[in-house]
């Protein structure tokens, strides 16, 4: 079977095309022939900077698309044959892929294999950030940080389902701007002055509920444009500064709370509710609160095209992959 991997950290040209042995599932695991593999900024820093990379060669991939092709020993409720999406914890860039059944998900009805591969993180992690850790309530507002990536274009439907009072965003680009706004956004900030166009919109009142996937100092502009009581959840540190801490004096005068979410420590630490989670993300697609555009497709070989377009930080919505055909 075909592969891309990297045995070096480095730029796009890292990634290498291979030919190996398709692997057999191990108890509680399936295999899938995949038919897409989505395309996540995790996979880039995996590979520039070796995040959550235990050993080289590496093959990067936390989603993908496809068939079963066999399941292991104690595997129950799945099937050779059937349609799945499947979220992992690395080797997504390949035609046949290793999952523990535990994160394997049927598709759900009226979903083809294309859309499929861009559910098993976007969706979770949207849904989580928005409803188990930012508790939002109807009518309350809501800063969403990338809001013209994928979980971005789809935290902004989801809070506009939720019954937000005001759904506010990030971007930074006149470009993005424009998609985010045809995706549940009552208006779009350019660049680092947003605080300033959250008290301007809220009449200095600030914003219930922040999401930030990119840390940094970004995170505590987010912090500034947070009313009295108001939660920020991080979900990332895209932006690549070193870990940031809050305490009370940032706390303490508004009543204010920061709490954090990852899915792939939920996946490690807690794969049953993941499996919960994600089910009840997957819900909101069947049911058309929510899509999710696949707005760049590439072959497998391409790989590394996918990522200098996901470098490049002018996507929007959801990059795959495509492996089968």
């Amino acid at each position: 079977m075909r592969t891309v991997e990297f045995k070096e950290y480095g730029g796009p040209e890292v990634l290498t095309l291979v030919e190996t042995v398709a692997p057999e599932p191990g108890p509680g695991q399936v295999t899938i022939d995949a038919a897409y593999a989505g395309v996540n900024f995790a996979d880039v820093k995996a590979r520039s900077e070796g995040y959550r990379v235990p050993r080289l060669p590496f093959v990067p991939g936390l989603e993908v698309s496809g068939r079963i092709r066999a399941v292991g020993d104690g595997v129950q409720g799945l099937r050779p044959g059937q349609e799945v999406a499947a979220f992992l914890d690395s080797g997504g860039y390949a035609e046949v892929v290793t999952a523990p059944s535990a994160t394997v998900f049927p598709l759900p009805d009226g979903v083809d294999l294309r859309t499929g591969a861009t559910l098993p993180t976007v969706l979770p992690t949207a849904h989580a950030v928005l409803h188990e850790v930012g508790r939002l309530r109807a009518g309350e507002s809501v800063l969403v940080q990338g809001a013209a990536g994928g979980v971005g274009t789809v935290a902004g439907q989801l809070a506009r389902a939720a019954g937000a009072g005001a759904v506010y965003g990030v971007v930074s680009s006149a470009e993005k701007a424009a998609y985010a706004l045809a995706h549940g956004y009552d208006e779009v900030f350019v660049g680092d002055t947003f605080p300033d166009g959250v008290r301007r919109a809220t009449e200095g009142r600030g914003v219930d509920l922040v999401l930030d996937p990119v840390g940094g100092e970004t995170l505590r502009r987010g912090l500034d444009a947070l009313a009295v009581f108001g939660r920020l959840v991080s979900f990332g540190n895209a932006g690549g500064a070193r870990p940031w801490h809050v305490g009370q004096p940032e706390l303490y005068p508004g009543g204010r709370s920061v709490a954090g979410f990852s899915i792939l420590e939920l996946a490690a630490h807690a794969p049953a509710t993941l499996r919960a989670l994600a089910e009840r993300a997957f819900r909101t697609v069947t049911e058309g609160q929510a899509v999710l555009p696949v707005t760049a497709e590439f072959a497998l070989p391409d790989a590394a095209d996918a990522h200098l377009l996901m470098e490049g930080r002018t996507s929007t919505g959801k990059l795959v992959l495509r492996i089968a055909g």
